[in-house]
């Protein structure tokens, strides 16, 4: 099979994690990285001596078959405007890009080109969301709790492009229906943009959306819960575990049951834990990447569900800005 020569952007944190995984990935090639940080540089270099740094974007670009984006998120869009024009491959970290206008150019240039390009909503992938794959969905109330300890790193974004965009994502995956009607509020606590907020968005079709996140918490938690016709679902991204708890049917034989007395009779109640199988998010999300360039498949997360992610995540941010207008 054809080898794939990729070229990663960005060897910070994550970029070094992006790094791991593909230097031990079949059939793929890192033909170098770009980053004007000589600090990442040789941090990479402590690990991966032959590994070339290039000069400049435009040589690495030009030098592999397709990108993988690690860097921060201004640059995310001229780096993919850059590899599509030449007709490479790309794989971005979320927030896909860092306006609305921006999104919508990239959605017309991958739409105009003959390459994959998947945008990186790694908590798609964690083993807790996966293992609901083959259960019908279909919540009318989400809530979902976000919270991280204050962290330098990502505060270049405010906290709905950093933390919050992830759940808009799953939501927006998971709720078949358009949005309606949005409320925010947010506070900037300790950076220059909103480090915790509290967002509600109703869809047509009566689903509401309850988003809370935060980046200056003393404890991390992400959690979602989906309410929905005759069951409760947990999903805990963090601790990878999942929990069903809904009206028994004659399929779920075997399953812990409890009998409830409710005002109209007796109902037993069936609970499933599904089986979590463990994995790596990220290196699935990019192996998928990998074979949908070698095997021509659909990318797992497009364009459009990219740009959607950070169009609504930027609504959000004007409803807080408006907000504080307004105080």
């Amino acid at each position: 099979m054809t080898t794939l020569k990729i070229g990663l952007f960005g060897v910070g944190h994550l970029g070094k994690i992006h790094l791991s995984q593909l230097s031990t990935m079949l059939n793929v090639e890192v033909a170098g990285f770009f980053d004007p940080s000589d600090a990442n540089a040789a941090g990479v270099h402590e690990l991966y001596p032959n590994l070339r740094r290039y000069e400049s974007a435009e040589e690495l670009i030009m030098a592999v078959d397709a990108i993988d984006i690690v860097a921060p998120t201004t640059l995310h869009f001229e780096l993919c405007q850059m590899a599509i024009r030449n007709g490479k491959h790309v794989f971005v970290e979320k927030p896909m890009t860092n306006t609305i206008d921006e999104g919508k150019t990239l959605v017309k240039l991958v739409e105009e080109a003959n390459i994959k390009f998947q945008v990186g909503h790694v908590e798609r992938f964690n083993p807790a969301f996966l293992a609901l794959r083959e259960y019908d969905l279909k919540p009318m109330f989400i809530e979902v709790h976000r919270l991280a300890e204050f962290n330098p790193r990502g505060t270049d974004v405010s906290v709905i492009l950093d933390l919050m965009i992830h759940d808009i994502d799953i939501v927006l995956s998971i709720v078949k229906s358009s949005i309606s009607r949005i409320s925010a509020s947010g506070v900037a606590v300790m950076s220059d943009t909103p480090d915790i907020a509290n967002v509600r968005i109703e869809f047509h079709n009566g689903c509401v959306a309850n988003l809370t996140s935060s980046r200056i918490s003393l404890k991390k938690m992400r959690k979602m819960r989906l309410f929905q016709k005759d069951a409760y679902i947990g999903i805990d991204f963090l601790d990878k575990k999942t929990e069903i708890i809904k009206l028994k049917t004659p399929e779920d034989e075997g399953l812990f049951t409890l009998d409830i007395e409710t005002n109209s009779g007796r109902k037993t109640i069936a609970i499933e834990n599904p089986e979590i199988k463990q994995s790596n998010a990220i290196r699935m999300e990019l192996e998928l990447f990998r074979d949908a360039i070698l095997q021509n498949k659909p990318v797992h997360v497009n364009v459009i569900d990219g740009f959607q992610a950070v169009e609504v995540a930027h609504q959000i941010l004007q409803k807080i800005g408006r907000g504080q207008t307004e105080n």
